[in-house]
């Protein structure tokens, strides 16, 4: 899927919606992460709060009707670099408590991956926060039955 740069500038501009909703310089109260909802049928780009509060709402027209079975893998490696190339002067700047992620879910509100992951002076671009989490309590938890 070719990224064209009408799609990165709709990206930056929801991007910018969403910092703006937050920000720099008010004290940092609120509590929360950034789930960004993307509709393949539609093109819809959707961000929303935990509490699902929505945002913004942007329709990034080249993804209307993408059929593309690794469709949220080539976004996904998309959303990442806009939000890396974007994190100083926006993201980072943010009046959210931290830690705080973006991250990214299809529309029946399954999570696909973490995209930003931001901890004080850590930041994670590409990958989760601990990766294998699952099979590592779970080899704890096989070692506690044992004994």
């Amino acid at each position: 899927m070719e990224t064209s740069e009408q799609t990165i500038q709709q990206i930056q501009r929801a991007i910018r919606k969403v910092a703006s909703r937050f920000p720099a310089n008010v004290e940092a109260t609120v509590m929360t992460d950034i789930h960004l909802r993307v509709t393949q049928e539609s093109g819809e780009l959707v961000a929303f709060d935990d509490d699902d509060n929505e945002i913004t709402r942007v329709v990034i027209e080249s993804w209307i009707d993408n059929k593309d079975e690794d469709f949220y893998e080539n976004i996904t490696t998309v959303l990442r670099s806009v939000l890396e190339n974007n994190a100083r002067d926006m993201v980072e700047k943010m009046s959210i408590l931290r830690p705080f992620s973006f991250v990214l879910e299809d529309d029946d509100r399954e999570h696909i991956a973490e995209l930003y992951v931001a901890d004080g002076d850590t930041i994670i671009v590409g990958g989760e926060l601990l990766p294998d989490l699952d099979k590592d309590l779970d080899a704890f938890f096989d070692e506690l039955i044992k004994d």
